[in-house]
């Protein structure tokens, strides 16, 4: 073969080698974007879930708070207080509750933390309001409730009542673990409790911690004065912090109960003892 068809023999392959390795480079970007698009498409639907999860995850919380907010504005007719505290500017309109819920036994409110101010139900368990909030919808607030072991006129010794601690949103008994602290404590010493005959009880706080879920701190009943006074000081050796506060066995006391969101056979319970009735 001639020198000059040699040199187009190699101009072809050379060509030949330059098309082919064009057609390899767009396969191998075809390939790259088909795997781009891809991964962009599931971290897409990774998103999309994790939204939709989310939004699933704070909707009940919205919902519930928006559903206590409408409650409150129903039934709070006033809530002027005193720079002592004093409650007896705060006025409940038991009607308008019962109207809603005929379970309704109370209205209970702290001066702080102010976001626990809510209305209480009783019912014939204790799963009931679990899951279900004042307005019988259900939903993972849930609903202030007494034990429905305790008297619904408060004439217990002691009179128990459950609230959830949320995860998201503060409402119902998540803040209730600020009583932790004893400065908090004695900056808010006092809560209220509104019943529908028309009596305002204040109790003090004497005893906040942590216990568990069935210790002796749930105990609702005592067959003698003796086994009422050794409960009472059971509570106080068992609070965070000791607090001057005059127990006996005729006092009548009210046990706040949540979860710590800790360990689950954990609970976090404020106890306040009757200090005034008008």
């Amino acid at each position: 073969m001639s020198k000059r068809g040699q040199e187009r023999n190699q101009g072809k392959n050379q060509l030949g080698n330059q098309t082919a390795g064009r057609a390899r480079r767009k396969k191998k970007n075809k390939t790259g974007d088909i795997i781009s698009t891809t991964v962009l498409i599931v971290a897409l639907c990774v998103f999309v879930f994790a939204l939709y999860q989310l939004i699933i995850m704070i909707a009940p919380y919205y919902t519930g708070g928006k559903e206590y907010d409408k409650v409150k504005s129903l039934a709070i007719t006033s809530v002027q207080t005193t720079e002592e505290g004093d409650s007896s500017g705060f006025q409940v309109d038991f009607n308008a509750l019962l109207a809603e819920n005929p379970d309704t036994v109370a209205w209970l409110r702290f001066d702080e933390p102010s976001v626990i101010s809510y209305p209480v139900v009783k019912s014939k368990d204790n799963n009931e309001y679990l899951t279900k909030t004042f307005s019988a919808n259900d939903n993972k607030l849930g609903a202030i409730f007494m034990d429905m072991n305790c008297a619904s006129d408060f004439t217990s010794k002691n009179t128990l009542i459950y609230g959830h601690n949320l995860k998201v949103g503060g409402e119902m008994f998540s803040q209730l673990n600020s009583y932790e602290e004893e400065s908090f404590r004695k900056e808010h010493p006092y809560f209220y409790i509104y019943t529908p005959d028309g009596k305002a009880r204040t109790y003090e706080v004497f005893s906040a911690g942590v216990v568990k879920d069935l210790a002796e701190n749930y105990n609702l009943s005592y067959e003698t004065d003796e086994d009422y006074l050794n409960y009472l000081e059971l509570c106080k050796n068992t609070s965070n912090y000791t607090v001057d506060v005059a127990l006996n066995a005729q006092s009548q006391i009210v046990s706040l109960s949540t979860c710590t969101n800790v360990n689950e056979d954990e609970r976090f319970l404020v106890q306040g003892v009757l200090i005034e009735e008008k």
